[in-house]
């Protein structure tokens, strides 16, 4: 106890912000050490992705401290790959709290280091941060925020010059820096400001940003002519999407009704207990709008707009369309409508992720295109089963903006053929069979937790499981050290070309796919679930089949995290 009181009291002498302070010295004063236990057992991990975390006063905790310190040893790296005063960044944040406080604090180190640092004047996509870093020709970015998490969560993403979130060799490097800060340098704001260190952007960015998605449209004169047809029910879900989809599906020719309560940035995120759009949750307020006013399209994103969540008309009311199904149907409505216009690539290539949808792979593949796999989180660029995709160019994230307008287009076009987004998606399962995923999500809470995660992870790697749900299991397959394991034979090969990353995945003897991927971060282990059918059988029955496999994959993930 007496190291986590001396860690407790170091962090109040290096936190400047005076309300950060006051959190963990109240702890102190009441003797609260579970409190304290739990801000200082371990640090904030800056991890490939960056940070994210509880907002609180702690080394486990979001807070100035600890943006500063990841931000001083991004800006060590930088100033080692190139001279800091050809160097640049760009921040941005969406609506969480804090959000803008931890922004300005980045931008604070940047510009203390010599970094010129572009900062957006208000909340924006997360995308559009993605977009600014290639505009503006910029080192590095950084936007904060922790995306669909519950409004106690904040965040620190960090990108590399390509736009991209940083990958190898640049994601350790940057680590190593981050672990080695001894120093942190800032500069207060008015100091930046007034030697030009510090650039407030806006306009000219979302100008080229909302462009560069208007350019993506594969049937720009349909959406002129009858764009006015279709419509759009959106929520921004009290976050940073709203003013970018407002335009960009405006300018389009497509006018969206919003969801008034939710309009409003506001970090509480008071009218939905998660902001995620892929939850029907998240969505009941806009289905609700939808239903008012006839939609053919809800839609909604999450506080930093980078995942999108859509749900349909199915006839008594509106029905959820999953990531997994998104995927497909834009995948769909592209390579077709590509294949049509004659503008198809030599070489199409389509991205997933390893957690994805095998029907993605099977649509492309039917169609000429080649299907890779990459990890999830949107680092390595792939389709996401959470709602995550990325049509254009430009941006080097997955982007909700650009994917609504597409989704928009798609609906509008499928409209004009006389049949609904749902209808396609049905066509699609009776050519290559009905497919359906869940994510099983199963929480390990504090220090402990921490451990029984790694000891369930362990004790799979040790013995994989001969049977799961009933069926037996095929192949196993552990992206950490890169094997794939036969069960029936048990001949083991080092063959999955990917970095290491802590994912199990079993592929049972009738198709069906459990992977397990923990999130440190946030305590928990995604149990990703996809089980199909097989072409030609009755979606009813498909239906049926597929949802007694999925209870019992439920099952056995209870026996397993019990």
């Amino acid at each position: 106890m007496d190291t986590i009181l001396a860690k407790a009291r170091e962090y109040i002498a290096r936190e400047q912000d005076a309300a950060f302070r006051s959190e963990v010295q109240e702890l102190i004063d009441r003797n609260n050490i579970d409190g304290l236990n739990d801000r200082f057992f371990m640090d904030l991990e800056f991890g490939t992705g960056g940070l994210r975390g509880i907002i609180g006063g702690g080394y486990n905790r979001m807070n100035p401290y600890t943006v500063a310190r990841a931000t001083q040893g991004l800006a060590d790296y930088i100033k080692k790959d190139r001279p800091a005063a050809s160097a640049s960044a760009v921040i941005a944040c969406d609506s969480r709290r804090c959000s803008d406080l931890f922004a300005l604090q980045a931008a604070r180190v940047f510009c203390g280091n010599g970094i010129k640092t572009y900062l957006f004047s208000a909340l924006r996509p997360a995308p559009e941060l993605s977009f600014a870093v290639r505009f503006l020709k910029a080192a590095a970015g950084i936007v904060i925020t922790a995306g669909h998490n519950p409004p106690e969560y904040n965040g620190c993403k960090c990108y590399w010059d390509d736009g991209g979130q940083v990958v190898p060799p640049h994601d350790k490097g940057i680590i190593t820096r981050v672990r080695a800060v001894t120093e942190i340098i800032s500069m207060t704001k008015e100091k930046a400001l007034s030697t030009g260190l510090l650039v407030m952007v806006d306009r000219a960015v979302d100008d080229a940003y909302i462009a560069a998605i208007k350019r993506q449209s594969l049937r720009p004169d349909l959406l002129r002519r009858q764009g006015h047809v279709l419509k759009v029910a959106y929520t921004p879900l009290h976050g940073a999407g709203g003013l970018a989809v407002d335009r960009v599906l405006s300018e389009l020719g497509v006018s969206v009704a919003f969801v008034e309560e939710q309009r409003r940035p506001d970090g509480n995120f008071p009218t939905v207990k998660v902001p995620d759009p892929e939850e029907a949750s998240g969505l009941a307020m806009v289905i609700a709008l939808g239903g008012k006013i006839g939609a053919d399209l809800v839609m909604g994103t999450d506080p930093d707009a980078g995942r999108l969540g859509i749900a349909v008309p199915n006839g008594n009311g509106f029905a959820l369309i999953t990531g997994n199904q998104l995927g497909a149907l834009l995948l769909d409505y592209i390579a077709n409508t590509r294949k049509e216009l004659g503008s198809m690539p030599k070489k199409p290539l389509f991205i997933k992720t390893v957690v994805a949808s095998e029907l993605q792979r099977l649509i492309a593949e039917s169609m000429g295109i080649r299907c890779i796999d990459v990890f999830t989180g949107f680092k390595d660029i792939g389709g996401e089963e959470c709602g995550g995709c990325l049509s254009e160019t430009e941006v080097c994230d997955n982007d909700a903006v650009s994917a609504a307008a597409m989704a928009a287009e798609m609906a509008l076009y499928h409209k004009s053929q006389g049949r609904s987004l749902l209808q396609r998606l049905q066509q699609i399962w009776q050519q290559y069979g009905y497919f359906e995923e869940v994510r099983i999500t199963r929480a390990f809470n504090g220090e402990s937790g921490c451990k029984a995660m790694a000891a369930l992870m362990d004790a799979l790697r040790a013995r994989p499981p001969e049977a799961f749900a009933g069926r037996k299991v095929a192949v196993f397959k552990d992206y950490k050290d890169g094997t794939v394991l036969d069960m029936i034979s048990k001949k083991k090969e080092k063959c999955i070309e990917l970095p290491s990353s802590n994912v199990l995945q079993l592929i049972l003897c009738d198709g069906s796919i459990i992977s397990a991927r923990p999130s440190d971060a946030e305590r928990l282990i995604n149990f990703y679930v996809s089980c199909r059918d097989k072409a030609g059988v009755a979606l009813d029955t498909a239906k049926k089949n597929v949802g007694a496999r999925i209870a019992a994959v439920r099952r056995d993930v209870d026996r397993l995290t019990a």
